[in-house]
C-alpha cells in the first residue's frame, strides 16, 4: 500500500497524491509531502524512491537489506533505520517480532518504508490526517513524532514483561515445573532482543540530538534529545528486568536442589528407619514356625511376641531418637 499526505500554507491536507506529482511537489519548500510504503514488493517502489533523487545504495538498503537502527547522512537527506518490536504473549511463550522503519528525511519532505503496517505509526498518520497544524513545524519535527510513539510503544511491553517475572516468581515457591524455566527463558530471549534494538537506537537519537545535520532545525534538537533520555531509562529497565529473570532463574534452581535434598532426606529416613527390622528379620528368618534341632527355644511364643515387640518399637525408637538429634 502507498499513501501520501501533502500539505500547503493555507490549504488543505492532499490524500493519496499521484506518485508522478511526487517530484514536483518537494520543489516547493513551504509544502511538506510525506509518502509511506506498506508491504510494497521492491519493483513498485524503486522508480518511486528514484524520483526523488536517492543514492542508489540508500535506496538498495531500504528495499533489499535488513539492518540495525542507524543514520546515514546523504546531505540533501537522511536516511534513518528504526526498529519496533512487537511482543505478545501467548500463554506458554512470547511472540517477538522485529520490525524495520526506513525513513528518509528532507528539507520538507519525508518517506517512510516498512513490510507490516505499525501501530506508532498509523497513530501519527491519524493524528497528522486530523491536525493539519502537525506539518507546520516542518519535515524534522515530524520525524520526532513518529520516533517518540515508536519508543512509547515499549513501556507498555516493559511493563507486561514486569508482570510476568511477578508471576513466575510466584510460580516458583509454589509450584515450580519445567514450563517455569522454559517461561524464565522465553523471557530472557525477548529481553535481549529488546536491548539489541535500544542500544543502537539510542546512538542514532543522540546523533540527531548532537550532530549538525543540514535537514534537521537546531531548535528541534532538544526533542530528539528528549527521546534519547527515554531510551537510556529503557535500556535501564531492560537491565533490571534481566537482572530480575537472572535471579528468579537463580531461585528456581535452589527451589528444585531444596525439594530434591527434602526428597532425599525422606528416602534416607525410611531406609535408616528400616535397616534394623531388615538385620533382624534377615538373622532370625522364619525359624519360629520351623523347629531345628537343639534350637527350638528361638520359636517359643514368648521369643516371637519379644521380637514382634522388638520390631514394632525400634522404628519408632529410631525415630524419636533422629528428631532430638534434630536431623528430621
Amino acid at each position: 500500500m502507498i499513501r501520501s499526505l501533502y500539505y500547503a500554507q493555507g490549504k488543505p491536507v492532499r490524500k493519496d497524491v499521484s506518485p508522478r506529482e511526487f517530484s514536483k511537489l518537494i520543489k516547493n519548500r513551504r509544502g511538506l509531502l510525506w509518502v509511506d510504503f506498506t508491504g510494497e514488493p521492491p519493483e513498485t517502489c524503486l522508480p518511486i524512491l528514484q524520483s526523488f533523487g536517492f543514492h542508489p545504495l540508500a535506496i538498495d538498503d531500504a528495499l533489499q537489506e535488513t539492518h540495525s537502527p542507524k543514520l546515514d547522512d546523504w546531505v540533501n537527506y537522511l536516511y534513518i533505520v528504526l526498529n519496533y518490536i512487537v511482543v505478545a504473549s501467548n500463554g506458554e511463550g512470547w511472540d517477538t517480532e522485529i520490525d524495520e522503519l526506513d525513513i528518509f528525511l528532507g528539507q520538507n519532505y519525508i518517506v517512510t518504508h516498512h513490510d507490516h503496517p505499525i501501530p506508532a505509526l498509523d497513530e501519527t498518520w491519524d493524528s497528522c490526517n486530523r491536525n493539519p497544524r502537525a506539518f507546520q513545524d516542518g519535515a524534522d519535527h515530524l520525524l520526532y513524532k513518529i520516533a517518540d510513539n515508536l519508543v512509547a510503544g515499549y513501556m507498555p511491553m516493559a511493563e507486561k514483561i514486569d508482570d510476568a517475572i511477578d508471576r513466575i516468581e510466584d510460580q516458583i515457591f509454589d509450584r515450580p515445573s519445567p514450563q517455569t524455566l522454559e517461561r524464565l527463558f522465553a523471557l530472557k530471549r525477548v529481553l535481549l532482543a529488546m536491548r539489541r534494538i535500544l542500544l543502537p537506537q539510542r546512538e542514532v537519537m543522540n546523533k540527531l540530538a548532537r550532530d549538525d545535520y543540514r535537514v534537521i532545525d537546531p531548535k528541534d534538537r532538544i526533542f530528539f534529545r528528549d527521546i534519547y533520555d527515554h531510551l537510556v531509562r529503557l535500556h535501564d529497565l531492560n537491565e533490571s528486568l534481566r537482572d530480575l529473570v537472572g535471579g528468579a532463574l537463580d531461585t528456581y534452581l535452589s527451589v528444585i536442589n531444596n525439594r530434591m535434598n527434602d526428597i532425599m532426606k525422606t528416602l534416607t529416613i525410611i531406609t535408616t528407619l528400616f535397616m534394623p527390622l531388615a538385620f533382624i528379620t534377615g538373622f532370625f528368618g522364619m525359624n519360629f514356625f520351623e523347629p531345628l534341632g537343639l534350637m527350638k527355644t528361638w520359636t517359643t511364643a514368648a521369643v516371637f511376641y519379644l521380637m514382634l515387640g522388638i520390631t514394632l518399637l525400634l522404628p519408632l525408637g529410631m525415630y524419636l531418637w533422629m528428631r532430638r538429634r534434630t536431623w528430621i
